[in-house]
């Protein structure tokens, strides 16, 4: 298993959040079954403010680049993305078009 740790920040607009949080309380199916055919055997999202925090849990076989291929190739995927830019903005330091930033770990214990 490995555990991966993700930041995004949202829109800073407390409406825009209500709703963003709102659609997370009813993931679509479509979405859920991406995730875990991806090797995503755990996932919870925290925020503070509009700063996001995303755990991931995965199979040892888990592949960003693979997971973004399934992703571009799939229609209910890119609804679902295209519908989070909404709410969604870069965390400062991302690249164009990067939405989940990897956090290095710099502390274990």
């Amino acid at each position: 298993m490995n555990r991966y740790c993700l930041a995004l920040d949202l829109v800073n607009d407390d409406a825009l959040i209500a709703e963003y949080e709102a659609h997370h309380r009813a993931v679509w199916p479509e979405i859920r079954a991406s995730i875990k055919d991806a090797g995503i055997t755990h996932m919870e999202i925290y925020r503070f403010g509009n700063r996001l925090m995303m755990i991931m849990e995965t199979t040892g076989g888990f592949s960003f680049a693979a997971k973004a291929s399934s992703d571009a190739a799939n229609e209910k995927v890119q609804q679902w993305e295209q519908l989070m830019w909404k709410y969604q903005q870069a965390i400062p330091g991302a690249k164009p078009g990067e939405k989940w930033v990897l956090m290095e770990r710099i502390f274990e214990l």
